[in-house]
């Protein structure tokens, strides 16, 4: 039986793109923390474990046609004739026969198709029979030991029912190994998008509480004001305002980073109720790292190592399987048989112990051999399935065309993404700083008495509009690096993941 080892290691780049940050009260989660957990307890990823498993059972019942069947009897019978009337004899008794049977066989098929069967018998009859003028006792003991052989020559010489599903059986085996693999990125994936929409809910959160701050600063600061007399009623009205609406927009953040909260738990747990009530805090940062984003490289590793792609290339692989054995099914039977053996048996020999010797002494050979040629008129079942069986492949040969080409085109999105998502980065951390450094100037000539609340308030709402921008394009650029990952097939590489199955 073969079992599922998980050899796990995060990469040290795979942390390039997250800068530590100060860890908050309750415990922080880091980004490798959460793929070890889950790694070991995402319910999508134990029940995947279960398939190369359940492949595993289906070659070795594949293989159980090639075990012998063994089979053993024996029996008693009795008969009685008739008797009957002779003019010149007169009255004939009726002949009585008892007759003890035992049997024994060995047989089975050979891997390159050749049928055996291996046989033992012995009887000894007894009984009475009539011979003018006497009815004369009778004993007779005979028996054999034999083999038997027939091998094809043309139809299921190079693929037979046991060789075909031998075959299908260890491709499934590979098949069921690459769709854990996809099943271990996919949810390696989704743990690393989730992980980033958290620090970006958290990170989301202290904007918001920021602006809280601020609003709340600029309306203490006007009430201060208002009743000094320097700022009308409708000033304190627009500052109270902002500070309600900066209120309701920190309520939604928070909400939000609850329900990331509980995506990513989901994803790493396979308690949810015992685990809900842990806060999951990131214990870092977004960061944009570069990457050297090169089509041609991540194509060639697209099409080398992707999981999905290599369980096509199998299904081809197990078509042609398939074809191959349509393909032999063609032909006529042409068996060559043969057979030799040893009986038992005639004058002398009335007891089992009798026939065994004889057996025993092996003078009494026999043999055979031959050939045996069965043509199916029309054959038509076999040439339909053979064509079916072309046809499916050829079918199959253009999914993995496009499949091939879907690859390629999501590759090539991908990275025309990540590279518009770093200039975002860029752009809106400038944006950002233009925005502090204009709130900030604002605020100066605000004091001085030579600027509007309205101009302020807004530069506020620009800056707190800024963060949320910068951080949503931090985010959507580290996401786009794990689309890549997935697409490329490279995810398990990237993070140190090694995958054994022993």
């Amino acid at each position: 039986m073969r079992r599922l080892v998980i050899a796990w290691g995060l990469a040290a780049a795979s942390l390039a793109a997250l800068a530590q940050a100060p860890v908050p009260a309750a415990p922080a989660v880091s980004l490798e923390d959460c793929l070890q957990r889950a790694l070991e307890k995402n319910l999508d990823l134990r029940i995947a474990r279960y398939e190369p498993l359940r492949a595993q059972t289906d070659l070795q019942a594949a293989f159980a046609g090639y075990n012998p069947a063994l089979t053993l009897g024996g029996g008693h019978q009795y008969s009685k004739s008739g008797g009957g009337f002779s003019p010149e004899i007169g009255a004939i008794p009726a002949t009585t026969t008892d007759e003890d049977r035992f049997e024994s066989g060995l047989s089975g098929l050979a891997p390159l198709g050749l049928q055996y069967r291996l046989q033992g018998n012995v009887s000894e009859s007894r009984g009475k029979r009539f011979q003018p003028p006497l009815m004369l006792p009778f004993d007779s003991a005979n028996g054999l030991a034999s083999l038997s052989l027939a091998q094809p020559l043309l139809k299921n010489l190079w693929m037979d029912q046991t060789r075909f599903h031998i075959r299908v059986a260890r491709n499934r085996i590979q098949y069921t190994e690459l769709g854990l693999q996809q099943a271990i990125m996919n949810t390696v994936t989704a743990v690393e998008k989730a992980y980033y929409d958290l620090v970006s809910a958290h990170e989301n959160v202290a904007v918001q509480e920021k602006a809280v701050e601020l609003a709340a600063q600029s309306l203490k600061d006007t009430q201060r004001r208002r009743e000094v007399g320097t700022v009308a009623d409708l000033e304190v009205k627009q500052a109270e305002a902002q500070a309600a609406s900066t209120q309701a927009a920190l309520i939604a953040a928070r909400s939000a980073l609850a329900v990331q909260q509980n995506n990513l738990q989901q994803l790493i747990t396979d308690d949810y109720a015992a685990a809900r009530p842990m806060d999951l805090r990131p214990a870092a940062a977004l960061g944009a790292p570069a990457r050297v984003l090169d089509k041609q490289l991540s194509w060639g590793k697209g099409l080398r190592q992707r999981p999905d792609l290599l369980q096509a290339r199998l299904d081809l692989e197990r078509q042609g399987i398939l074809l191959k054995y349509h393909y032999n099914q063609l032909f006529p039977e042409l068996d060559l048989v043969g057979s030799y053996g040893h009986g038992a048996g005639g004058a002398g020999v009335s007891e089992f112990s009798q026939a065994f010797h004889q057996i025993n002494r092996g003078n009494r050979p026999f043999y055979s051999y031959g050939a045996q040629l069965t043509f199916p008129l029309g054959n038509s079942g076999a040439r339909a399935a053979y064509k079916k069986s072309k046809l499916e492949k050829e079918q199959l040969l253009l999914a993995l065309k496009r499949l091939e080409q879907d690859i390629m085109v999501a590759i090539d999105n991908d990275i025309n993404r990540a590279r518009s998502s770093y200039q975002q980065v860029a752009a809106t951390r400038a944006a950002r700083e233009y925005a502090q450094a204009a709130l900030e100037a604002e605020q100066i000539k605000s004091q001085a008495g030579s600027s509007i609340l309205y101009l302020v308030l807004q530069m506020q709402r620009d800056l707190t509009a800024a963060r949320g921008n910068e951080i949503q394009a931090l985010a959507a650029y580290n996401k786009t690096l794990t689309q890549l990952s997935l697409d490329e097939g490279s995810t398990l590489e990237r993070l140190g993941i090694h995958l054994e199955l022993k």
